[in-house]
This record gives structure tokens, sequence and C-alpha cells, in this order.
């Protein structure tokens, strides 16, 4: 099992381990210290190889030469790792952990199948696309870097409690769920911030839930506590699927597992794509909700409180389109999406 840096990357891996473990088959993981894996699968209770290894997206000039320099020596350390362990095949989902190990894997010609949250696949999965067994898909835009016939759309492995959040019925008043992530979003949180003057002079019913990371929280907390205005400002949210239960609107940015969590909930959303994030993909994932009438893409150099407070208010107007907007938001989900995964790892000819 391949791939790490990010929860968003190491999530959907450790949920296909889980499917194939429940098969009698055993996973074992290679990434790095620094990656959420070094946390996340040791807690799954699934044993993990450490390699290093650094990214080279979006990087100083330093980091890139570290990590070309490291490229070898991780890929020389997976080979080593292969030949003692002779896995049946390699499963990658990415990001700069993959890369030593679907080039070892290749090299050492182990079937390798991946799977491509993105609707514009990662630097290590558009390298690898062309020799893989199988691409798994989360965005049928994906299909075209990587081979006729061998691509499927899975869709990206997403909780239980998520597709299990029924639709919300209108009310008064509008519920908007606020999420940059576990880390927060100072984009996200300075527009909510600036938007409370606008929603508080038009007397507007609204009530917020506002995930802001640790960082910015005290201050907003302090502040949002004296305008008035409904809801709750969170450093971090424990039970996200819960607090999606209660929205009626989400304003989050464009990962391929928030995209995923409101595919499964049907909830329509503003998307914000961060424009700092590689190859430009988390734009890509909100065009594509965006043309199918899931969500609103702003862009992030255009989101302030006033297009936060005019976005909310024209959703607002207009219950049947937020409605059908849900709607459009769910046809992405794919509720088998781990256990299609492990079908595919069990077809596909073992090393």
């Amino acid at each position: 099992m391949a791939g790490g840096g990010s929860g968003g990357h190491v999530i959907p891996l450790l949920a296909v381990a889980q499917e194939l473990r429940s098969r009698g088959h055993d996973c074992v993981f290679i990434g790095t210290r620094a990656g959420f894996e070094a946390r996340l699968v040791p807690a799954a209770n699934f044993p993990i190889e450490y390699i290093e290894i650094g990214g080279l997206k979006r990087v100083g000039l330093t980091h890139v030469l570290r990590s070309l320099l490291q490229l070898p020596v991780g890929v020389a350390r997976v080979l080593r790792i292969l030949r003692r362990l002779r896995p049946a095949a390699i499963f990658s989902l990415g990001g700069y952990a993959a890369g030593p190990v679907v080039l070892a894997g290749w090299l050492a010609r182990y079937p390798i199948v991946v799977m491509e949250p993105n609707a514009m696949p990662g630097f290590t999965n558009r390298w690898i696309g062309r020799v893989v067994s199988r691409a798994l898909l989360n965005f049928p835009a994906a299909a075209r870097f990587f081979p006729k016939g061998r691509s499927e759309v899975t869709g990206v492995p997403v909780r239980r409690e998520f597709f299990d959040i029924p639709s919300k019925t209108a009310s008064g008043s509008i519920t908007v769920l606020i999420t940059g992530g576990s880390q927060g979003s100072r984009t996200l949180n300075n527009a909510a911030h600036e938007s409370w003057k606008h929603f508080r002079e038009a007397e507007f019913p609204v009530r917020f839930i506002h995930q802001t990371g640790r960082n910015m929280h005290e201050d907003l907390a302090r502040e949002f506590a004296q305008t008035g205005l409904q809801g709750e400002i969170v450093s971090f949210i424990d039970d996200m699927p819960a607090a999606f239960a209660q929205a009626d609107l989400v304003l989050c940015r464009a990962g391929a597992s928030a995209m995923a969590e409101l595919a499964a909930a049907g909830k329509p959303s503003i998307l914000v794509p961060l424009p700092t994030a590689a190859d430009d993909h988390q734009l890509h994932n909100a065009q594509a909700f965006d043309r199918a009438g899931a969500g609103r893409m702003v862009l992030d150099r255009d989101l302030n409180g006033q297009r936060l407070f005019d976005e909310v208010k024209s959703l607002a107007s207009d219950p049947a389109a937020l409605r059908t907007a849900g709607e459009n938001a769910r046809a992405f989900a794919h509720p088998d999406a781990a256990r299609r995964a492990a079908d595919l790892m069990e077809q596909v000819p073992h090393g």
C-alpha cells in the first residue's frame, strides 16, 4: 500500500486495506515518518515500512534537489522490501511517498493498481499511468491519463456515516458549514469574518458552524460572540458527519476527500480551490462539480465577505435549486468504492 503525506491520501488507502484485510489478505504500507501515515497506519494496526523522500511540486530548489537525491536511495530501499515481502501486487494512491514505491514496483515487474482521487492526476500517477494494470478513478475526466480499457470510475472510499445523512428539510434559516480542513483556511476564515456584518445588517436568517483551525480560533470566536449571529466557532470538529447533517450548505476547499464527502452526503457547496495545490488539482475538482450543477466555484482571489454573503443569499433564495445541487452532488457518490477497489486488486495478475 503506497501513498501518504496528507490525510486525503492516507484515509482512502486505509479503507481499501481494511477491506482487503477483511478478505484475508495481508497489507503492508510504505511511507514516510513525516506524513500522516506515520500516525494513522499504526493506529489502524497495519505494519508500515519507512522511506525518506520529499515532494517535487511547488517547493524550493533546495527541497527539490534533496528529494531527487533521495529518490534512488528510496527506490533501492523499496526494492529490498519487495524482495523480502514478495507481495502479490502494489496499490498506490499517489503522493510523493508513492513515487519510489511505484518506480521500484515497475522495475521489479509487479502489477500496479493506482487510485486517482482528483480530476487532474498528481505527478506520480501521471508518470506511472501508462504502465499500470488498473487505474481506479474518482472523476471520469482523469481517464485520459491512463491506458484505454484499464481505468474505471470507482470513487474514493468515504466513511459510511456520510452516506447515512438524511436529506435536510427546509426551514426558516440556512445553516452554513465552513471548513478549511483540520488546519483551517486563512482565506475562508477571513471571508467569513468579513461576511458577519453583511448578514447582520441584512438581518439574514443564517446559522454558522465554522471550523477555523487552531491559529485563528480564539480571535474569531471572541468576535463572533459579539455579533449576535447564531452558530458556533470551533477550532476542530470531531464529528464531521454530524456537522454535515446540520448543514444546508458547505463552504470548503476542493480536495478529493472533501469532494467525496460532499457527494456521499448530497450537500450543495461553495468550493474555493486552494491555489497552491499541486497541478491545480483542486481547481479541476471544483470545475467538475460546478459544471454538473453540484456546487458553485469561487476562486480564492475572489472570495471576500461580500462575495460570501451574496453567494449564500442567492442560494438560500431558491430552495429548489439548493436541493437540486445536493442531488447533483450525490450523483458523484460511490458507496462501494473500497469494496470495488479490493475486487480489482484480487483480479489483477499477481506478481
